[in-house]
């Protein structure tokens, strides 16, 4: 798994979540361990890179 996104926040992290559920990319969560970023990493496949920032990139359409 590769870091793929770092959620600003709680809600940020959620949303992220639902998209990448609803497409079907299989993630992992990280505890973030510095300070001031959000909760957790979110970790994809490096093969489900393209697809995850596409997902990611039209829910902002």
């Amino acid at each position: 798994m590769t870091r793929f996104y770092d959620p600003r926040d709680q809600a940020d992290l959620e949303r992220v979540e639902k998209i990448l559920r609803n497409g079907g990319i299989v993630y992992s969560l990280l505890a973030e361990t510095e300070p001031g970023i959000g909760p957790y990493q979110i970790n994809v496949a490096e093969e489900d890179i393209p697809q995850a920032e596409k997902l990611l990139s039209l829910s902002f359409d």
